[in-house]
């Protein structure tokens, strides 16, 4: 599709506003997006050779991952923001291109290998409708990438993934609407995409039924710990890396950290690394 955006629409976005307080960490989370598609293929990879799919990358924002992928594989890019496939298109040179809500999803019946889900999930309003969407579309023996903060998550409690700010993270859209946003962010109150986030147990309640759920930490914490610089980019999430590796405590959470459903993964674990899989029912 032709995607093109206006000066005007760039001074209305609150992400490339220079003087807004979480400016730097978007910046940052940008810069890296193509390090983080990298991350998605390595998780993938394990499971199956990402090469010749069809894949899906829903809410692609700045189509670094679809850059990574679309090297070997067929990668239908869709946003919501004319504007972020407006960029994808100029700093990627990225086909394919679609703009739709995630809830409408324009393709045919079970079309992808793969689809993905990239910090997406956590801004969506009805769970279970998209379920059914993704389930539509998605082949019989299809895979879920899916990479979602984790609400209950001692870290994110103190400093929340999109804000910055302490126990914003376990609070509901509608209190994060008309208490935080109503007093400390007033130009931001009528966003209509605000992040509610997921436990553990809830993201398995709502793919439990026809999914497996395989999480993804041990592979991932090897790879912050290694230099991985597409995994946090916020400046709590940095300096708290910093002093792990300066008192050699990543030694030991490398030792411990796991891909079990147990109290490391439900209350540390800051970000959810998913790869889920369709259910043999015969």
């Amino acid at each position: 599709m032709e995607v093109s955006s206006t000066s005007q629409e760039y001074k209305n976005v609150a992400w490339l506003d220079k003087s807004h307080p979480n400016y730097i960490r978007w910046e940052r989370a940008r810069k890296l997006s193509e390090e983080r598609g990298r991350l998605v293929l390595s998780l993938l990879n394990q499971y199956q050779e990402i090469s010749n799919k069809k894949i899906l990358d829903i809410g692609s924002g700045e189509g670094g991952t679809t850059s990574i992928l679309s090297k070997s594989n067929l990668v239908i890019s869709i946003d919501l923001s004319l504007l972020r496939l407006s960029r994808q298109k100029q700093n990627y040179k990225t086909k394919n291109l679609v703009n739709c809500d995630a809830m409408n999803l324009p393709f045919r019946n079970n079309y992808f290998d793969i689809i993905i889900l990239q910090d997406v999930i956590e801004h969506l309003y009805n769970y279970e409708n998209f379920l059914k969407e993704i389930k539509k579309v998605l082949s019989e023996d299809g895979v879920i990438y899916l990479s979602t903060p984790n609400k209950l998550s001692i870290i994110n409690f103190l400093s929340d993934p999109h804000w910055g700010l302490p126990t914003v993270s376990v609070l509901k859209r509608k209190t994060i609407r008309n208490i935080f946003l109503k007093y400390l962010r007033k130009s931001e109150v009528n966003r209509n995409d605000l992040a509610e986030l997921l436990s553990l147990n809830e993201i398995r309640k709502y793919f439990s039924l026809e999914f497996e759920v395989y999480i993804q930490t041990n592979k991932v914490v090897k790879e912050l710990f290694n230099g991985n610089t597409g995994i946090v980019w916020s400046n709590f999430h940095l300096s708290l890396i910093r002093i792990l590796k300066r008192l050699s405590l990543h030694k030991l959470l490398i030792s411990i950290s796991n891909d079990n459903f147990g109290i490391l993964n439900k209350y540390f674990t800051p970000t959810f690394y998913l790869v889920i899989k369709r259910k043999n029912l015969n």
